[in-house]
């Protein structure tokens, strides 16, 4: 199984900014498309942003830009961006692998366990 690790989350005031981190230590993750999704408490899992093999981008309306994916191949890591930070960024954040991007979670087949964002003053 790929193993995903996130990390990067954390308390932002409105208007702050993060940077999340998706690594692997057992699978080049640039084999992989690569997504982020976030999970607020009594909320659905959305797709908030992924990143193909081919390095083509895709974004949920709701963070259009503000956020920006990107891979780091030599660091075999997988960034998102977040700018302009909003309380309703606030959520469980996690990245998975496809084969191909979806921001549809039931497409994407290995999940990490996530980083915390909170957006609060």
């Amino acid at each position: 199984q790929v193993q995903l690790v996130e990390s990067g989350g954390g308390l932002v005031q409105p208007g702050g900014s993060l940077r999340l981190s998706c690594a692997s230590s057992r699978f080049t993750l640039d084999d992989y498309a690569i997504g982020w999704f976030r999970q607020a408490p009594g909320k659905e899992r959305e797709g908030v942003s992924c990143i193909s093999r081919h390095n083509d981008t895709y974004y949920a309306d709701s963070v259009k830009g503000r956020f920006t994916i990107s891979r780091d191949n030599a660091k075999n890591t997988v960034y998102l961006q977040m700018n302009s930070l909003e309380p309703e960024d606030a959520a469980l954040y996690y990245c998975a692998t496809g084969l191909l991007c979806s921001l549809y979670y039931y497409a994407m087949d290995f999940w990490g366990k996530g980083t915390l964002v909170t957006v609060s003053s």
